[in-house]
């Protein structure tokens, strides 16, 4: 049975230093290291990492997050190691499925995380739909046609810059070279 670290950061300028650190203070024999976003799914370290595991290893890492960015993505590798007899350690997180608590204890945890990210839809929607109860409305204001008219006559005088233009009429740059293809 070894214990196997997997440490992770997002971008080159980014220290693994800390990760090690803790990988190897809670035995790791060896240690894979990747400098990559956790939203990739084509990481070559974990890919070794997972390959190098047998059964009755222990994977160990840093925090749940540099194993996978999604509730999803860490189901289908924990699952993955637990089909192949291979628990899982989370440092930081004290996450620990050598025991039946911590097997449990991550199961729920990661339906919890699946059902806040479920809820923040219909969490956006609510609010959306109270602020129109409200009489709010999304999106940017409408721009004043008159106001839009001043700033194409201006423009079109050549005596303004745009950006004097802009100022005088607040009309925004992009809105105003919209307006003016529609002319």
């Amino acid at each position: 049975m070894a214990r196997v670290g997997y440490a992770r950061v997002s971008t080159q300028e980014q220290s693994l230093d800390m990760q090690i650190d803790a990988l190897e203070k809670a035995g790791c024999e060896k240690i894979f290291k990747e400098k990559i976003s956790g939203t990739k799914d084509d990481r070559k370290e974990l890919k070794k990492c997972l390959d190098y595991l047998r059964k009755g290893d222990v994977l160990v890492v840093y925090k749940l997050d540099r194993l996978g960015r999604s509730t999803r993505k860490l189901l289908e590798i924990t699952d993955e190691l637990e089909l192949r007899g291979i628990d899982f350690i989370s440092v930081n997180d004290n996450m620990d499925t050598t025991t039946a608590i911590g097997k449990a204890m991550f199961r729920m945890l990661a339906v919890l995380s699946e059902m806040e990210r479920d809820l923040i839809p219909e969490r956006t929607r609510a609010g959306l739909e109270a602020a129109r109860a409200r009489g709010r409305k999304g999106g940017r204001p409408k721009t004043d046609s008159k106001i839009l008219d001043k700033a194409i006559r201006l423009y079109k005088t050549k005596e303004y810059s745009v950006k004097e233009i802009t100022e005088m009429t607040g009309v925004s740059k992009a809105k105003l070279y919209q307006a003016l293809k529609e002319v």
